[in-house]
């Protein structure tokens, strides 16, 4: 179906529609404005109706028209007819072009992480799917298509294939490459009205107290810091991770998240929000300066390995968490229940959602509320106090005496 559209440049209104495969734009002297606009929608309804019923002259309608050059006469026009079905032609680049040149545009604003993402999923869906089409020529059906292939794809999903999650994050870099392509070269995106698939609700499973202080007094020594830490946090695993000593202020008793640990490097934090100060509950102050005896002269790292350098998560879920688990005889569950199970201990203590938010590295309590509603028994405090005192009762006598020498 053709559209009434404005140059940029003049605001003088143009219409552009397809015909016998190839598509053509109509200049006109006309203002913008909604007088001209219905009219030119009327001429356009009158075009579609004749092209419908297989009437449509050219000529008649637009006698002085250079695009009659691409028709030269009725026995061409019958010609273009029978190529109706093959591939469009339009003077826009190749999808693999300009997906390259947008990525390359792009990725200066991006994190490391993220920009080793987009190029996988350009490399491995989008390019194979759309890289030889010239990217005006994409369809909403290609786009569909695309979609219901790609959700047949193995994938590490309860369900053996893609999950709904990854599908997104391949449909909205297509959306971008689109949406932008459209701008430059002037047509009409193809991706409208297409809604992301829904998302289950996220399922967690976090630790009671109890349960906690099982997993600390059983874990390997080497590690009950570690764990310590995370519990009584709620520290994503890249941000424990990648912390580092110069982020651990004793004197203030605060643990400053500045930076993740991504592919054994790191950089910025997910997102601004994500940049905060946590308090050392309870066992967490003692913890660290703890670890701070053991790692404190060998790492620039609070959490490292023999050699200094950062640990690797999937080795340590794998090597310690996995089998600790089984031996206590707790359910099998990812390491990511730590910070579940921190933030409904923060909230079942009667601690306030805005503070907790704040804590966790969410921007709004919406997320908070999505995931804990359960968990939240009203809003009170804002200071951590509550938390503070449920973990002074339950803490063992020793791990509640302060330590008086403080290390910057």
């Amino acid at each position: 179906m053709g559209k009434v559209r404005a140059r940029k440049e003049s605001k003088k209104l143009f219409i552009d529609f397809r015909y016998n495969g190839q598509r053509f734009r109509e200049q006109t002297l006309l203002d913008d404005n909604a007088k001209n606009r219905k009219q030119l929608e009327s001429l356009l309804q009158r075009m579609e109706a004749k092209m419908l019923l297989g009437d449509f002259v050219y000529a008649d309608f637009f006698p002085n028209s250079s695009n009659l050059q691409k028709l030269k006469n009725e026995r061409s026009q019958e010609s273009l007819a029978s190529k109706a079905g093959e591939a469009l032609e339009t003077d826009t680049p190749l999808f693999s072009d300009f997906a390259a040149q947008w990525f390359e545009e792009s990725k200066i604003q991006w994190r490391s992480s993220h920009v080793r993402n987009v190029s996988s999923i350009l490399d491995s869906s989008l390019i194979p799917a759309f890289g030889k089409k010239p990217v005006g020529d994409i369809t909403k059906a290609d786009i569909m298509g695309f979609r219901a292939k790609l959700a047949k794809r193995k994938g590490r999903s309860a369900t053996g294939v893609v999950s709904p999650k990854t599908i997104n994050s391949h449909m909205t870099i297509l959306r971008m490459v689109l949406d932008e392509a459209a701008e430059r070269f002037d047509f009409e995106t193809p991706y409208k009205n297409i809604k992301p698939l829904k998302l289950q609700k996220t399922h967690i499973e976090p630790f009671s107290l109890q349960e906690v202080q099982r997993i600390i007094d059983n874990v390997r020594p080497d590690y009950r810091n570690y764990y310590t830490v995370r519990f009584f946090t709620g520290m994503r695993t890249g941000e424990i991770d990648g912390l580092k000593w110069k982020n651990v202020d004793f004197a203030k008793r605060e643990i400053l998240v500045r930076e993740t640990l991504i592919n054994g490097e790191t950089e910025y934090t997910k997102t601004d929000g994500s940049q905060r100060e946590i308090p050392m509950f309870g066992q967490v102050y003692d913890a660290l300066k703890t670890q701070y005896a053991a790692t404190g002269h060998k790492s620039a790292y609070v959490f490292c390995n023999q050699l200094g350098q950062p640990l690797d998560h999937n080795n340590v879920t794998k090597r310690v968490w996995y089998p600790l688990l089984k031996a206590l005889g707790l359910n099998k569950r990812r390491p990511y229940q730590t910070r579940h199970t921190a933030a409904t201990l923060f909230l079942a203590s009667g601690e306030n959602p805005e503070w907790v938010a704040r804590v966790l590295g969410h921007s709004s309590t919406e997320m908070l509320f999505k995931v804990y509603s359960r968990y939240v028994p009203n809003a009170t405090r804002m200071d951590g106090s509550a938390f503070e005192r449920l973990l002074g009762n339950t803490a063992p006598a020793s791990s509640r005496k302060e330590d008086t020498h403080e290390t910057a």
